[in-house]
């Protein structure tokens, strides 16, 4: 696939990680929330380099910060302190707007709960990102159904979500995160709702997108099973990487 959205979306050989400079980039990264007034100190003076092409998972308790981290990794949020750089860009320089407009290129996100919206189809569902591009009708409908194809349901278009099971409802999640071909792709506990079976089918495609398209992948997860299939395995606890 190709960073230009009216490009043609085709399988690339995945890149050679050593050969490209970090994707991500955390150099005394601090995250603090408020209440009233006292400070949560969530992060704290995170330094971190992830490999372009890498497919890392992201352990801990609960409350030890992931979700946080991969928030302001994928864009989400500002860190308090510190340099974030994410896909050549300084994500902690720019402001709501730019931010929207670099994760509308940059990451595809894949949520725990599926996030479907009911009265669409799958492929209406997968087309979704595509709308605030300048991309024609019949353009967004075929890379819609290219991305279904790649996540082996291209027979279940124009199925609705209730008409799906759940590991069916979380490959269509992956679909529409990849349709318009982002650079980081962001699951945040993508098995925690699927059973055995279907977790592993969803984890092997994220495999597959990681190995076959060179797609970064950045996933927290609570499931050992699911974070074997990482190449890089991070542990966070109390703010702090270990």
């Amino acid at each position: 696939m190709s960073n230009d959205p009216g490009a043609p979306t085709a399988p690339t050989t995945a890149p050679t990680t050593g050969a490209k400079p970090p994707i991500v980039r955390l150099r005394g990264v601090s995250k603090t929330y408020w209440r009233g007034k006292e400070p949560l100190h969530v992060l704290q003076a995170l330094d971190l380099e992830v490999a372009d092409g890498a497919f890392e998972a992201l352990m801990g308790p609960s409350g030890s910060g992931k979700t946080t981290l991969l928030n302001l990794l994928a864009g989400l949020d500002q860190p308090s302190a510190g340099e974030l750089e994410v896909a050549g860009t300084r994500l902690d320089q720019l402001g709501d707007g730019a931010l929207a407009r670099w994760r509308a290129q940059n990451i595809g996100f894949v949520f725990q709960s599926f996030n479907l919206l009911p009265v669409l189809t799958a492929a209406q569902n997968v087309e979704l990102p595509l709308l605030l591009t300048k991309l024609r009708a019949g353009e967004r409908r075929e890379r819609a159904q290219t991305a279904l194809r790649l996540v082996g349901l291209a027979d279940r278009a124009n199925h609705f979500p209730r008409q799906l099971s759940g590991g069916q409802e979380q490959r269509v999640s992956v679909a529409r995160a990849i349709v318009h071909d982002p650079r980081i792709i962001v699951a945040d506990e993508p098995t925690g709702e699927l059973d055995r079976h279907s977790a592993d089918e969803v984890l092997e495609l994220l495999q597959r997108l990681n190995q076959e398209l060179g797609k970064t992948v950045l996933m927290v997860t609570h499931d050992p099973v699911a974070a074997q299939r990482a190449t890089v395995l991070r542990r966070l606890d109390k703010g702090a990487l270990t």
